[in-house]
């Protein structure tokens, strides 16, 4: 096998995920290019690491751990990268499962020594079993998935989609790790934008560096009925909002909403006309589309505002882990 050697790191934190666990563990394991290793970091969580433990004694190639920083998804992140052997390290969801080529593209990826992460594409499997007509697909990042306005191929991006990406180890070696404060904690709140602020930090230390978006790097992402929801979508558009606003207080608007301009003035407009177009040739969802499209608009504004405002106030900093020692933090 030649390129690097790949570590994948998938982060788990309920029961509730148990066979969706078991199912992402086996598609690691089924890839055509082997990963060097299956990390899995538990949460907080010691009934479920007690047994993840007891389910992979046998399997060398799965190491059980438990979260060595605060509670939260970058924690268990920076645990993972920590304890890797890798080259590169790369990240699947728990309750998403990798095509089989899936390490073979990130691997790819890499030739070019100034790649410092490569993501992929990531594909949404409905619990109904089809996209709730009104869903427009500009919104599949409100759960977790690619969506329409990314461009196609192996392309540049400013940043990857944090449940379908790896990166170089000397990455976090330039940048340090995921910041903590910032991301998912749980089902408590679902905030993200962590990967966004690694990225941008990144590439600040290594100006030099590039990040691909390969979209032959494929993982299917469950969705759960509870996310098919106008209600979620709501609560994760504000959410976004909010996380937008921590990031640009981090690295300035101009970097921290630099696609997100592009996004709001050309993505989601034609996102719109193609709603409203639907609705004329009476086919389902064209208007309820159009609708969802300016409340997402509207309510990720509406957090962000927020967000900006509550971050002046009470001076919200984040933490970064210098990751080259495992120990030490700085605020952000």
């Amino acid at each position: 096998m030649t390129g690097p050697g790949i570590s994948v790191v998938i982060c788990v934190y309920t029961e509730d995920r148990w066979e969706d666990i078991l199912a992402a563990v086996s598609s690691v394991r089924a890839q055509s290019r082997p990963a060097l290793e299956t990390l899995l970091v538990v949460d907080h969580n010691r009934a479920l690491l007690d047994r993840l433990s007891g389910e992979y004694k046998e399997a060398g190639e799965v190491r059980v751990l438990a979260n060595a920083g605060p509670r939260g998804l970058s924690a268990g992140r920076n645990t993972g990268i920590t304890a890797s052997r890798g080259d590169v390290i790369a990240f699947l969801d728990d309750d998403a499962v990798a095509e089989r080529d899936w390490l073979r593209h990130f691997a790819e990826g890499y030739a070019d020594p100034r790649v410092m992460a490569v993501g992929g594409r990531t594909v949404p499997v409905w619990a109904s079993g089809r996209r709730p007509a009104w869903f427009p697909e500009e919104f599949d990042w409100v759960v977790g998935c690619t969506y329409r306005g990314l461009p196609p191929g192996r392309v540049r991006v400013r940043n990857v989609l944090g449940g379908n990406a790896s990166f170089r180890r000397t990455a976090f070696d330039a940048a340090g790790g995921f910041a903590t404060g910032i991301g998912r904690d749980g089902d408590r709140r679902p905030l993200g934008c962590e990967e966004t602020e690694l990225c941008i930090r990144l590439t600040r230390a290594r100006p030099d560096a590039v990040l691909l978006i390969d979209d032959r790097a494929v993982i299917h992402h469950r969705v759960p009925e509870a996310r098919e929801r106008f209600r979620y979508f709501r609560a994760r558009a504000w959410a976004e909002g909010l996380s937008k606003a921590l990031v640009a207080r981090s690295v300035g608007a101009a970097r921290g909403l630099e696609s997100e301009r592009r996004y709001t003035t050309r993505v989601l407009p034609a996102g719109v006309a193609r709603g409203l177009r639907d609705a004329l040739l009476a086919r389902p969802g064209g208007a309820g589309r159009a609708g969802a499209i300016v409340a997402g608009v509207l309510t990720a504004a509406g957090g962000y505002v927020a967000g900006s405002v509550r971050a002046r106030r009470a001076d919200t900093a984040f933490r970064v882990v210098d990751l080259t020692d495992g120990r030490g933090e700085g605020a952000v």
